[in-house]
């Protein structure tokens, strides 16, 4: 996870921000006008060693409070603005671009941000319960959030755009909306697997000649990787009534897979190096770093259709104090989550990010070409929410306890 606290110069904070704060560009050069920009992913950085084994919850919530209060106790103000801060898996680049227009459009406020996986900040949110430190929630797929709001660890806001999104992409109390759709989709290394050989759907991945050559994120703590394992599950009962047909295809994935990467940064370099040649994992980040970094990674659309997950966005439930600082601080929150879902700020998350908006008010030929491209392409996976929600935790469970690395050994019997 990443924590950031960085500020504008000063230079920056002269800019005219323009209506909205979308006007100059901030110090890190990134250019706000269209065409797309050049980015860096945060994924493509010196590889860091990580024990192979995600944090385990139950260590993560016991945890989580004494690391947000050391990291906030280090990157605490001081210069007198409002902190508000964020967590999000969405990466540095993303979350830099939208902190530094933020900050010119407030100078008041000092956005800070914690980048983790999806399923890592359910996990934190629930350990901060009694003490939240988050005062924003921006991403991670829409099961996580339905999730949090049972839980009480979030606050009803409609926003000004709450019409302009489908049903099934916002929660019917207003606890979460959605922002982008994500589908998920099979990587390869193009340098070392041809377009005609790369598996064309999910169950071509099974095939015994990509044995040892599969390298997935670590799906316990990966909103992408268990929305894929889910997705497969529900795939299960639906045509069985039972788990075990799920059960057998994750192990049968198992014995094929190489590595579980902690975080995508493993994942990507190692792709990239040829450590393995075939992926499961969201079409967003794989795309930008086929077109922004120039890396040898593409991606298939599954025949067979694909999980298109609703990635959300919320405001964190915070104790009512009644004091005028909460308040003030809930109203640049809620300022916030305007700010970042605005059309303006959507058609710069399509261009320069490659997110694919969840607003249906956006004119679509305004659009990157892939974007409609792929929304032509795209076959929705049915997926049961409900069975998820009430399930999937309990299918994480058993996969991490009785398939992980179990794959080769039932192979080999």
């Amino acid at each position: 996870m990443t924590w950031s606290r960085s500020r504008l110069a000063d230079s920056s904070r002269s800019h005219d921000s323009g209506p909205g704060g979308w006007g100059s560009p901030p110090t890190n050069n990134i250019d706000f006008s269209r065409p797309p920009i050049t980015i860096v992913p945060s994924s493509v950085q010196p590889e860091i060693r990580r024990p192979r084994r995600s944090i385990r919850p139950a260590l993560l919530r016991a945890l989580a409070p004494l690391i947000a209060t050391a990291a906030l106790g280090a990157c605490g103000g001081g210069d007198g603005r409002t902190v508000l801060t964020v967590y999000s898996p969405h990466g540095k680049e993303l979350l830099e671009y939208y902190e530094q227009r933020f900050e010119v459009a407030n100078p008041d406020v000092d956005v800070q941000w914690v980048d983790m996986g999806s399923q890592e900040v359910l996990e934190r949110l629930r350990a901060e319960k009694v003490n939240p430190q988050a005062d924003v929630w921006f991403g991670a797929p829409a099961d996580l959030f339905e999730r949090a709001a049972a839980e009480s660890l979030l606050t009803a806001y409609r926003p000004t755009w709450a019409d302009a999104v489908a049903a099934e992409s916002h929660d019917p109390s207003n606890f979460w909306f959605g922002t982008y759709l994500t589908p998920e989709v099979i990587g390869y290394n193009t340098e070392l697997v041809s377009a005609a050989d790369a598996p064309e759907d999910w169950d071509d991945v099974l095939d015994p000649r990509w044995k040892d050559k599969v390298i997935i994120r670590d799906p316990i703590a990966s909103g992408s990787m268990r929305a894929i394992f889910g997705a497969q599950m529900v795939r299960s009962m639906r045509e069985t009534g039972s788990p075990q047909a799920g059960y057998d295809w994750l192990l049968r994935l198992d014995a094929n897979t190489r590595e579980y990467t902690y975080n995508p940064t493993i994942l990507y370099t190692k792709l990239a190096r040829g450590e393995g040649l075939v992926t499961l994992y969201n079409m967003p980040d794989i795309a930008l770093l086929e077109q922004r970094r120039g890396m040898k990674i593409g991606y298939v659309i599954p025949e067979s259709g694909t999980p298109l997950l609703v990635d959300a966005i919320a405001i964190v439930r915070r104790p009512a104090t009644g004091d005028s600082a909460a308040a003030a601080r809930a109203e640049i929150a809620r300022r916030y989550y305007e700010f970042v879902t605005t059309p303006q700020a959507l058609y710069v998350a399509a261009d320069s990010f490659l997110r694919i908006p969840a607003r249906t008010d956006l004119v679509q030929d305004s659009l990157p070409q892939w974007i409609r491209d792929a929304n032509e392409q795209i076959k929705p996976m049915p997926l049961d929410r409900a069975l998820l929600a009430d399930s999937l935790d309990a299918w994480m469970t058993y996969w991490d306890r009785h398939i992980r690395n179990q794959g080769g050994k039932v192979e080999g019997r």
